[in-house]
């Protein structure tokens, strides 16, 4: 079985800086990690390729430095890597992202499964998974908290929902999301890393991968965003103590001084 696991590169940081002109986050001077969601799909991909003796192949569309990314999925066990970079992928969007990765699938060939994180911590939209399902007219199972049973065939997986969960099966091959649920990533082996620091990602341009040009970056981007900021931090919350009678005026006029009354 050919597995093949969607990965992000995003920026390791709570304190989030956008530039102002361009609408997008500034990752200059920020360290990158693997998006953690992606984590969880590169571990399920492996499980399932050590119950099934197949291959997992780790995917990411971005610009050069993200070949550090796909060095660390080869180091936790992952057997290939490609990474799609090209400048005119830039800018990208849910639906361009979606058809470029789908457009990389479809070069590497003979794929039974796609595996992606259930959303990207940079963007949260888990737009991308179902669209490359959607590109590559394949069924979709998201949300995914166990793999219960899967061959060549077909993939019966729980489908976490609030309270509870679906049972669904579908034909193989077909795309799943994964939430943290799923299991419990390994830490790369001493010898993991070092293969992983000889070897050579295999790097496709647009043109290798026979893209559309008008639908790949910006140009393949129909939404954009008008303004991007970080939310202001919550000023410190007010108590009041005593017994309600004498702890209404003071509510009443912190009220009033706010301009809710």
């Amino acid at each position: 079985m050919k597995i093949v696991v969607c990965i992000k590169q995003v920026p390791d940081t709570t304190e989030v800086k956008i530039n102002p002109e361009t609408n997008t986050l500034v990752r200059e001077g920020v360290e990158s990690i693997i998006n953690p969601f992606d984590m969880y799909a590169i571990e399920e991909g492996l499980r399932i390729k050590e119950r099934l003796n197949g291959e997992v192949v780790a995917l990411c569309m971005g610009p050069p430095q993200a070949e550090a990314a796909l060095k660390e999925a080869l180091s936790l066990g992952c057997d290939g890597a490609v990474l799609l970079t090209d400048r005119s992928f830039a800018g990208a969007d849910t639906l361009a992202t979606a058809y470029t990765l789908s457009r990389g699938i479809k070069s590497i060939k003979d794929v039974d499964l796609i595996i992606c994180g259930k959303q990207a911590i940079d963007g949260d939209t888990a737009q991308v998974g179902p669209g490359i399902a959607e590109m590559l007219d394949l069924p979709c199972i998201t949300y995914v908290g166990k793999v219960e049973e899967i061959d060549d065939k077909h993939i019966k997986a729980y489908r976490m929902m609030e309270g509870g969960y679906n049972v669904i099966e579908a034909s193989v091959p077909c795309l799943i999301t994964v939430v943290k649920e799923i299991n419990e990533p390994r830490l790369p082996s001493l010898r993991g890393k070092m293969n992983a620091m000889k070897a050579q990602i295999t790097k496709w341009s647009a043109a290798d991968i026979a893209c559309e040009v008008d639908r790949i970056g910006q140009m393949g981007s129909p939404t954009w965003v008008r303004k991007i900021f970080a939310p202001p931090k919550r000023e410190k919350g007010m108590i009041f103590k005593g017994e309600p009678p004498d702890t209404v005026g003071g509510l009443l006029s912190a009220l009033k001084d706010k301009g809710v009354l």
